[in-house]
């Protein structure tokens, strides 16, 4: 069993409330310019479709100091999003073609400082610096 944790989203029927970026914004104390979870809009057929894409971001570590899901699927308004492990996600796509897994990338020590916002918030309760 895979202890990769995942993020399984079902676009098809996202609604574009985007409950899930206001949830993380919150959770992490964002600015409005920084995103952990970003819905983006496709408008199709000549504006006759219109899809929802939730897309997770660098800034997104799972919530890995929740003890429970993530804010993001916490708050999904349409329950198009679950969080767990990657071989149990994997059931889910498989009955949902269309449906999307994302995990998150591992914390490497390389990155610029800065650019890991939720883990200086979570490690002493403070905002980021980053300017």
């Amino acid at each position: 069993m895979s202890k990769v944790q995942g993020l399984w989203i079902d676009v098809e029927f996202c609604t574009g409330c985007k409950a899930c970026e206001m949830a993380c914004r919150q959770e992490h104390g964002l600015s409005p310019e920084q995103y952990g979870i970003k819905v983006s809009e496709q408008i199709l057929n000549g504006g006759f479709t219109y899809n929802f894409v939730p897309v997770p971001t660098d800034l997104c570590n799972l919530c890995a100091h929740r003890n429970d899901e993530p804010a993001c699927v916490h708050h999904c308004m349409a329950s198009v999003m679950r969080h767990g492990n990657l071989t149990d996600l994997v059931a889910a796509l498989e009955e949902r073609p269309g449906s999307v897994l994302w995990t998150a990338k591992k914390k490497d020590a390389t990155r610029a400082r800065g650019t890991d916002v939720f883990a200086e918030n979570v490690a002493d309760g403070s905002e980021s610096t980053e300017e």
